[in-house]
């Protein structure tokens, strides 16, 4: 197929933070500009195009990639999530409160995907040392911060499970949810 410059162009398909998505794209487009340009999901940055910074990490198949070494045609008929996903139902992961308790971003670029990549650390080791969180996110660089501070978030999200909020309660037993069960029961 082609577009009418006459670049060839081809259909793709695949499910990005829960609902299906298709586009016609060049079979060349990564995956980190169909995300950001054609889905307008501009959380996941684009630093390298090398590999390099690590800035535009993505899941694809629950398992963090850097999207710029990714082809959108090779994502077709897989599941991807960004960065815009970890918020639920209007309530912060705990990875991006831990961030914003911790201050574990300064000018916020690679942020998106130390996020990604300390929601996936925390998916499969709930408890993750201060050296399994660095190698965690040695695939990505932080011009900024030296890691402290990214580091503390991770520990302070890995002791603040989802569904608690940042003060260790849970998230469920909040004055509102309260207040509309008690309204349900009368």
């Amino acid at each position: 197929m082609a577009d009418t410059t006459g670049t060839a162009t081809m259909r793709v398909t695949m499910t990005v933070n829960g609902e299906e998505v298709s586009g016609e794209i060049e079979p060349r487009l990564l995956l980190v500009h169909f995300v950001r340009d054609h889905l307008g999901l501009t959380g996941t940055h684009w630093g390298c195009d090398t590999s390099q910074c690590g800035t535009c990490v993505v899941w694809l198949d629950d398992k963090p990639v850097k999207s710029c070494t990714v082809l959108t045609a090779m994502a077709g008929g897989h599941r991807v999530r960004t960065v815009e996903d970890l918020e639920q139902d209007g309530v912060l992961d705990p990875v991006q409160e831990g961030f914003m308790q911790e201050h574990g971003l300064q000018c916020g670029f690679c942020t998106p995907a130390m996020m990604m990549t300390s929601r996936w650390l925390l998916d499969h080791n709930p408890d993750p040392s201060e050296d399994d969180i660095r190698d965690a996110i040695s695939g990505q660089m932080c011009r900024c911060t030296g890691y402290e501070n990214i580091v503390r978030a991770v520990r302070w999200a890995a002791t603040h499970p989802v569904g608690a909020d940042a003060a260790g309660t849970d998230a469920t037993d909040t004055p509102e949810v309260r207040e509309a069960s008690a309204g349900a029961t009368a």
